[in-house]
């Protein structure tokens, strides 16, 4: 077994065989972040392989002094946003004049019912893409609204709204398997 620092090094010289000791140590892991992104799985395999090509070619530039997953995961995130970024025109954004406030309910069935993370990210992916690359970025990156509408190229508003609005979507889409479940 490599350590993580003869990988590093193998990669930065370009070695077949410890890019593909990198590749199968991350791959699946960064695979699930793709698919938090993608709207389905071919568009997951392509941000995977961009985002393992610009790890390969800016392997060199990596510090030492930080973590080499949590550097790997930002370059996988920002594969994914750069895709959306690239294929924006077919993506739909709703505008935020278009969306009324919608109210959330407290329904208990849905806090009581357990769900699979198949289910989670089926309901994830579900969302149209600009809601899932919001909710993404916000709730499971961390990202505030002025950096989402700055990497996303939307208005503070627009983040705020696509957010809200993918919020009360999985909260209907929770509901209706909690109903499912508890019958």
């Amino acid at each position: 077994m490599f350590t993580e620092k003869e990988i590093i090094d193998g990669c930065i010289k370009n070695d077949r065989k410890m890019q593909k000791i990198l590749y199968e140590k991350y791959a699946s892991k960064l695979y699930a972040l793709c698919m938090r992104y993608a709207k389905d799985r071919a568009e997951a395999d392509d941000i995977l392989q961009e985002g393992f090509i610009k790890i390969y070619t800016k392997i060199d530039q990596f510090s030492q002094e930080h973590s080499f997953e949590g550097w790997i995961k930002r370059i996988i995130i920002n594969t994914a946003i750069t895709h959306y970024n690239q294929n924006l025109k077919h993506y739909y954004q709703e505008d935020i004049d278009q969306i009324n406030e919608l109210e959330i309910t407290n329904d208990e069935e849905v806090y009581e019912a357990e769900y699979s993370q198949e289910e989670l990210l089926n309901i994830i992916h579900s969302l149209a893409d600009g809601y899932r690359m919001v909710f993404n970025l916000y709730v499971i990156e961390g990202y505030k609204h002025k950096e989402i509408s700055e990497i996303l190229g939307i208005d503070i508003a627009t983040s705020k709204s696509q957010l809200h609005r993918a919020k009360k979507i999985i909260q209907e889409k929770l509901e209706e398997i909690a109903k499912v479940k508890n019958n």
